[in-house]
């Protein structure tokens, strides 16, 4: 296992759905051994892998109290959500240092290959609702920053980028 380096937003890749998957093998499960040693090594609650360069439809998330319960899922989608809205502070390790509040449904049913190569539905609720669908997003080509106002966007990567000593767009 490794941990792996993070894309900067401006690359191409985190703005491009990613490929699915067509078999759990054996370089599948390597990958996401690497995204949870990752996603721990953030600390954070869940990754995708195009946010590590990969561009397959990958994503592990991990909302649990005491960790080590990482989902590791393969093509997740949404098949069902609530009504009901969850505001949460939703970050990004692709562009440091800025945050954004951001709603979304408080429960959602997302069906995905498991590490069995299974197809599994599984019921997501609160924080981990909120990262199945920040990670899906991701998956898709899009960031949280893409459900801000084009204005409030441009802001946050203005200051990401001077917070962490980068100069203007590429």
């Amino acid at each position: 296992m490794a941990t792996r380096p993070f894309i900067p937003y401006e690359d191409r890749r985190l703005h491009t759905a990613a490929e699915p998957v067509t078999a759990i093998t054996e370089t599948v499960r390597m990958i996401w051994d690497d995204m949870i040693e990752t996603m721990e090594a953030m600390p954070g609650v869940g990754l995708a892998a195009p946010q590590i360069g990969i561009m397959m439809r990958l994503a592990v998330v991990d909302a649990s109290e005491k960790r080590g319960q990482a989902v590791r899922m393969a093509n997740p989608e949404v098949i069902h959500a609530s009504v009901q809205m969850r505001k949460h502070d939703e970050a990004s390790p692709n562009l440091p240092g800025v945050w954004a509040t951001i709603e979304r449904p408080r429960a959602v049913t997302v069906r995905f290959l498991n590490d069995q190569g299974a197809v599994e539905e599984r019921d997501f609720v609160g924080l981990w609702a909120t990262s199945v669908q920040h990670q899906i997003d991701h998956l898709n080509g899009k960031t949280y920053l893409d459900h801000l106002s084009p204005l409030r966007r441009k802001m946050l990567v203005q200051k990401s980028k001077k917070g962490s000593g980068q100069k203007g767009s590429r």
